[in-house]
């Protein structure tokens, strides 16, 4: 498989190099977390002549005696070089039984660099601090950005290009096959035998087919909003009795393996934040193509979609801005900096445009306020609102800040 350098990320790993920090890579599954590490070590090995890289792959049948935290642990130490800069690399770590109490030893002993990566539903954010003893720091690996895609497949002309994205989506792995439905298919079967499969192996789920439909229902009204109970009332008419809590753990569930990404609601003349109803994102929106298919697709949805995740990716908080009882796609903060923006897949009509653009001229600070359609033009100014093609949003992480 081609590969090419995730600087983004890369970048990321070499900043946070010798501190005591176990460094945690995490992401959806298949979004590249292990060649990420692969590029890493290829990096540290042209960098310091001076290293002993230690790794473990546990997809690899030469470490399935590895697989207790004890057997981890003493195999690390007998490949421990006194004289040189050791660094762990452990791919795949929740294959070993109370891999943390490996880590955590091995970070006691203040002689490793330890980097780690796994399957999320096993290696949490929000269960880090809790595994580990040490400080963590996290590097959330998303599939590839329009931009690395474009760098993939060496395309210049970026409206063609994302044309193509649209379709395609970031899940590398289907780059591979020539025919599109392959390509959802291999998609599916990442979502279906390898998320979902981790999902209910973490959490014992017994009903899998309420989990399945739940999936179809969030995928379904995607930029929607959505809640336990609103989706437990649709689902509870097709099937037997279930209950909104049921529900609201099988979403958190999904959330937590990175198939979903939820965004609350944030009211903007009171300043605070909604509880009830939120939006869900896929991690990527081919997702949704390869079970659910590409009839009467609302193109619109998927855009909003792509924006959701390029900020996140890019660093951002992101809520649902609510004002006057409009709503505003996505108020965007990031310490001092925040960000309103709408999107659209079409604004040439004059009223659509007049929709997209009346929820921000309402908002009377000082903040930017942007408006991302596919316009295939320059960008330019209304009333102080920037209006932006979404390819050129998409490759131009200046577009996020004032000008």
């Amino acid at each position: 498989m081609k590969l090419i350098e995730r600087s983004f990320y890369l970048k990321k790993l070499i900043n946070v190099m010798g501190t005591p920090d176990i460094k945690v890579i995490t992401g959806v599954r298949r979004s590249g977390k292990s060649k990420l590490l692969e590029a890493f070590r290829a990096y540290i090995e042209a960098e310091n002549p001076n290293c002993n890289i230690i790794q473990i792959n546990y997809n690899l049948p030469e470490f399935e005696d590895l697989l207790t935290y004890r057997a981890l642990y003493d195999y690390i130490n007998a490949h421990y070089v006194a004289s040189k800069e050791n660094f762990v690399f452990i791919d795949e770590v929740q294959m070993c039984e109370n891999f943390e109490k490996a880590v955590n030893g091995l970070h006691a002993s203040e002689k490793y660099d330890i980097y780690i990566t796994g399957s999320n539903a096993f290696l949490l954010s929000s269960d880090l601090a809790t595994l580990f003893t040490g400080r963590t720091f996290e590097v959330k690996v998303y599939p590839f950005s329009f931009g690395e895609y474009m760098e993939y497949f060496n395309l210049k002309d970026r409206y063609e290009a994302f044309e193509r994205y649209v379709l395609e989506g970031g899940m590398a792995g289907s780059y591979l096959y020539k025919d599109q439905e392959a390509k959802y298919d291999y998609v599916a079967d990442v979502f279906n035998t390898l998320i979902v499969r981790d999902i209910r192996k973490k959490y014992k789920i017994r009903n899998t087919q309420l989990m399945d439909r739940i999936v179809d229902f969030l995928m379904d009204n995607i930029s929607n909003l959505s809640s336990a109970r609103n989706i437990t009332n649709t689902l509870g008419s097709m099937c037997e009795k279930i209950h909104h809590t049921t529900v609201g753990s099988y979403m958190q569930y999904l959330c937590n393996a990175f198939a979903f990404y939820k965004v609350r609601r944030y009211d903007i003349r009171g300043k605070r934040y909604l509880a009830s109803n939120d939006k869900y994102y896929l991690s990527d929106h081919t997702f949704r193509y390869a079970k659910l298919g590409t009839k009467n697709m609302d193109y619109g949805r998927i855009l909003e979609n792509m924006v959701a995740i390029e900020l996140l990716r890019r660093g951002y908080e992101v809520y649902v801005g609510i004002l006057y009882k409009k709503e505003i796609d996505f108020v965007a903060i990031k310490r001092n900096e925040k960000i309103y923006i709408q999107v659209s897949d079409n604004i040439s009509d004059e009223k659509t445009f007049e929709r997209e653009v009346s929820p921000l001229l309402q908002i009377k600070d000082a903040y930017p306020k942007i408006l991302i359609a596919r316009t295939r033009h320059d960008e330019y100014q209304y009333e102080g609102i920037k209006i932006v093609d979404i390819a050129e949003w998409l490759l131009n992480d200046g577009f996020i800040s004032q000008k």
